[in-house]
């Protein structure tokens, strides 16, 4: 079970988990819960495909709402290994598990400076806070 005061956060609302698997480290990435809930009805989701190279900070796809369509950003730099193909049919998931089923991309960190900029759940939820929600 993925606990949301494990995991580092961007100011763009995504999460991160770093794990080391076969000597490479791997950031699962997703949008948090936060976000789901401020886009409300999400309607489509476009996700990049594995291979492709992704910076900090750089679009890695987009999601639509009824409300508006917005972009995803990578918070690390790497190469995407993994691709949650199945999430843009069962857009649901979001809402019900983003920490878990709704892990959008896997990628194999080739720079860990990003890793440093990112916040922890706490500094993640002040954001919040300030941004009047």
């Amino acid at each position: 079970m993925v606990k949301p005061e494990d995991l580092l956060y961007s100011d763009t609302h995504e999460w991160v988990r770093v794990e080391q698997t076969g000597g490479q480290k791997i950031a699962t990435i997703g949008i948090t819960a936060f976000a789901v809930e401020q886009l409300t009805d999400l309607v489509y989701m476009e996700l990049p495909e594995v291979g492709r190279l992704v910076t900090a900070g750089g679009e890695i796809g987009e999601v639509e709402s009824v409300k508006a369509v917005s972009p995803l950003y990578s918070p690390v730099d790497g190469e995407v290994v993994d691709v949650n193909a199945e999430l843009p049919d069962r857009l649901e998931s979001l809402s019900r598990d983003p920490y878990g089923d709704g892990w959008l991309v896997r990628v194999r960190l080739t720079e860990e400076a990003a890793l440093g900029k990112l916040m922890s759940f706490a500094a993640y939820q002040q954001q919040c806070a300030e941004e009047g929600h």
